[in-house]
């Protein structure tokens, strides 16, 4: 496939670029600052461009088979929520202009539901450092669920997967939909290579179209 890939230089992003190139995909980094793409591969490209230059993205998107957004202002960032949700919904709409028909978004865990009606991010214990970005996460995700003209796809990271799991590709995973997976210990939690290797498994066998879905051991 030919992916667009948008926030290459973040935690989930690098490892993307890693996982679809070793998978045999071309991809276009769509970056701010290309100098920060350290991967190399002959099947990467990288491109400078910003999310709030929404027809300028969309010409760079043209011609993909899939937009794949991982795009995050930043955790320690002050205007996370804001810029998460004009950011994401620029991309969005850039996807749409560009033609492209499958657009995948990397979410937050936040949403998941852990008791009947009950978000994680509603819990008490959430880490207050994270709740605004989560909170755009959840907002955007409600948002995405009234896009129509899209094929799109959600992924919501297990619960420990953002506080640093990583350094471990088993190979293996359980799929869940809006409730976390937990394994033998109680614990959802999964490394991030093992997440991306989720994410290329589902653009290239389609499970969750217009849906979202989770992924833990």
């Amino acid at each position: 496939m030919k992916v667009a890939l948008i926030g290459a230089t973040g935690f989930v992003g690098s490892h993307l670029v890693t996982e679809l190139t070793n998978r045999g995909h071309e991809v276009t980094a769509i970056v701010r600052s290309p100098e920060k793409v350290t991967a190399q591969s002959p099947l990467l490209k990288v491109v400078e461009g910003d999310v709030f230059n929404e027809d300028k993205l969309a010409g760079l998107l043209t011609g993909n088979d899939v937009v794949l957004s991982a795009y995050n202002p930043g955790w320690t960032n002050p205007d996370i929520y804001a810029e998460f949700l004009k950011g994401s919904a620029a991309i969005q709409s850039a996807t749409k202009k560009s033609g492209v028909k499958r657009y995948f978004a990397v979410g937050g865990a936040g949403s998941l539901e852990v008791a009947p009606g009950v978000q994680l991010i509603d819990t008490p214990g959430f880490p207050e450092e994270i709740k605004p970005g989560a909170n755009a996460a959840r907002e955007y995700y409600d948002i995405l669920k009234n896009e129509t003209e899209l094929d799109w796809t959600v992924i919501s990271p297990a619960i420990e997967m953002h506080q640093g799991t990583a350094g471990i590709r088993k190979g293996v995973y359980r799929i869940g939909e809006n409730s976390p997976v937990f394994d033998e210990n109680g614990r959802s939690v999964i490394s991030v290579e093992d997440m991306c290797m989720a994410i290329v498994d589902e653009l290239e066998q389609p499970k969750f179209i217009k849906k979202r879905f989770t992924t833990a051991y």
